[in-house]
């Protein structure tokens, strides 16, 4: 239960995280977005502590962590402080996995799609990335070096896609 409000949490402070970059108040979207970073944390914790992982859990916090990161994004980009590129090529990546996952549930047998590591890593580097841009002074090779992670997990889901699909064949 308390792994599930934590999420739940997290999705609520995403409208109030978008609001504050919109309205270029950063110094608060900072500060929302390291208590929904922090969030993130204490439910998988509060789950593996208390033994509470659910069904619910692992379909919401995925979701919840999306929610968050693509609004956060897209309202960068709005703003005019991240560029559109960078944004299309997140949105992209999420989309082609998404696309996946659909094909896979209407072609085989396979309904568990686990993270992968290189996802979770992109996931983290998208995070540190959105962090910098809200404290300001960042190289711009941290652009570079998050878009170089999420194509990366992209290309990286497509072969284990291409693996899951060649073990269910045989």
């Amino acid at each position: 239960m308390l792994p599930n409000l934590l999420t739940v949490s997290r999705l609520l402070l995403t409208p109030f995280i978008i609001q504050a970059i919109l309205t270029g108040r950063r110094p608060l979207a900072l500060v929302l977005f390291i208590i929904a970073g922090f969030t993130d944390f204490l439910d998988g914790a509060a789950a593996r502590w208390f033994h509470s992982a659910s069904n619910v859990g692992a379909y919401l916090d995925p979701i919840a962590d999306k929610c968050l990161l693509s609004g956060v994004y897209l309202a960068f980009a709005l703003s005019g402080l991240m560029p559109w590129w960078l944004v299309i090529l997140i949105f992209g990546r999420d989309i082609y996995i998404l696309l996946g996952v659909g094909l896979f549930l209407l072609l085989t047998p396979i309904r568990r799609f686990p993270p992968s590591r290189w996802g979770k890593i992109s996931t983290f580097v998208q995070i540190v990335t959105a962090m910098l841009w809200l404290i300001g002074g960042f190289p711009p090779i941290v652009l570079w070096t998050c878009a170089a992670f999420t194509l990366w997990s992209g290309v990286h889901y497509t072969w284990l896609g291409v693996q899951m699909a060649l073990a269910k064949r045989t």
